[in-house]
């Protein structure tokens, strides 16, 4: 099939699928009003802003925004101006509402960035930093699967069609020399698109093999008797590439760019925390984890995942750029113009001023 064919039936295929656990505003859970972070009595507003609105994943690999809301670290760099949150469990979703301006900051996969940044011309999101590697794994059942080999004919989940787990198994098959139509996932290897949180229960029924999937649904299905046959990590040089970023209206960066700094140092101050206090800071995002979806994860699932996480203020733009070549190789995406995709400005001065190591954009940075 064309390139051109696919990109179009693939984004409308993403376009069009549910938008999941929406709440009455129309995107994500809305978050309650009741954090308990306590601001101080002289504290001043952002930009004049009554609030930002933030948004991310219910899962550990947006462990930064997890941690930065459950410790305050985003309500204290923004004053009296109130830190708002919601959660989404798929990155069309969270990138229409960043488009409709439910929301104006969110943390999100790489593939759902590059998607909406193309769609729009490159008119409505910049990419402003980064904040997990890591955290994919190909987990199998051990009675079916053996070796890599096995994986040929068999029935493996991967989150979304287009998404970023999806685009690296198709990658990945295709360089084992094996075939699979992109679009339906029928070939050589069945890839079947099921959400995250039924995928265990997928397995446990045995209508899959096995899954390409994010923690901590690896580690959730390891607990179910799977086995980890593969962790993504080891295909990538010095074991590096994003699985989150953070985004933001282009439109919220030009008009508040001191709000956008200040949920930056924010995130700085998060990954700092979490990279010296692991233990705490696995505490912590569980402990959010469990507020945002009702009940924390168990020791079993929670420790595995949480050590094949890496947290980084390192976007890794350079992995971005493979991972947009993956998604054109398997047929899913036209070659995309992503320069402009990056505007670290922020981040940089942030880092720079606290004596830490600047990151580069490779060469995807926006024209001042």
């Amino acid at each position: 099939m064309p390139a051109s064919s696919a990109l179009r039936r693939s984004m409308v295929v993403i376009a069009t699928l549910p938008l999941l656990a929406l709440a009455a505003c129309g995107y994500g859970s809305e978050a309650k009003n009741d954090d308990t972070v306590k601001v101080a009595a002289n504290a001043k507003k952002v930009d004049g802003l009554d609030s930002v609105r933030i948004g991310y994943f219910g899962n550990l690999t947006h462990a930064t925004a997890l941690v930065g809301r459950e410790q305050g670290f985003f309500q204290k760099e923004l004053g009296a101006t109130k830190a708002e949150y919601a959660t989404f469990n798929a990155g069309p979703s969270e990138i229409e509402a960043l488009n409709s301006g439910s929301i104006d900051i969110g943390w999100i996969g790489p593939s759902p960035a590059i998607n909406g940044y193309t769609k729009s011309g490159g008119k409505n999101l910049r990419i402003i930093g980064g904040s997990a590697s890591g955290g994919v794994k190909l987990v199998v059942n051990p009675d079916k699967v053996k070796s890599l080999k096995d994986v040929k004919g068999k029935k493996i989940a991967t989150p979304q069609l287009g998404n970023t787990q999806d685009v690296a198994f198709l990658n990945w098959i295709a360089e084992q020399g094996w075939k699979v139509d992109a679009e339906s996932g029928k070939g050589d290897v069945s890839v079947v698109r099921t959400d995250n949180k039924v995928t265990p229960d997928a397995y446990k029924s045995g209508s899959i093999d096995g899954a390409w999937v994010p923690e901590p649904t690896a580690s959730k299905l390891v607990a179910e008797g799977g086995k980890v046959l593969l962790d993504e990590s080891t295909l990538w040089p010095d074991e590096k590439f994003v699985i989150t970023n953070i985004i933001v209206s282009q439109k919220f960066l030009a008009e508040h760019p001191a709000a956008v700094e200040a949920v930056l140092k924010g995130s700085v101050t998060a990954n700092k925390w979490i990279n010296t206090n692991p233990e705490k800071a696995k505490a912590s995002a569980n402990a959010q984890l469990a507020e945002d979806t009702g009940k924390p994860l168990p020791a079993d699932v929670l420790d595995p995942a949480w050590k094949s996480i890496r947290i980084t203020d390192d976007p890794l733009a350079s992995t971005l750029t493979t991972e947009a070549d993956h998604a054109v190789q398997a047929g899913l995406l036209e070659k995309p113009d992503l320069k402009g995709i990056y505007d670290l400005t922020l981040l940089n001065r942030i880092l720079a001023a606290e004596g830490d190591s600047t990151v580069d954009d490779a060469g995807l940075g926006a024209t001042p």
